[in-house]
């Protein structure tokens, strides 16, 4: 398992999430609607896939919901 402080938590994910990428897709939250940043530098949409998660990562994830 890999240790990450997500938006302030420690969480705990299987070590087959490797990137970013992956960890949009183990909490199922769509890419196109969620701004990441790691250990402090937001990432552009297409550095996801290319983007590796480490033990002890520091994640913020922001998750837009439309409504009105």
């Amino acid at each position: 398992m890999l240790d990450l402080i997500i938006n302030g938590n420690n969480v705990q994910v299987p070590e087959s999430v490797t990137t970013v990428a992956r960890l949009l897709t183990h909490f199922d939250l769509d890419r196109q609607v969620v701004v990441v940043e790691i250990n402090g530098n937001i990432l552009e949409k297409n550095e996801h896939k290319d983007t590796d998660v480490r033990n002890g990562d520091r994640v913020e994830l922001v998750h837009f919901v439309g409504g009105g």
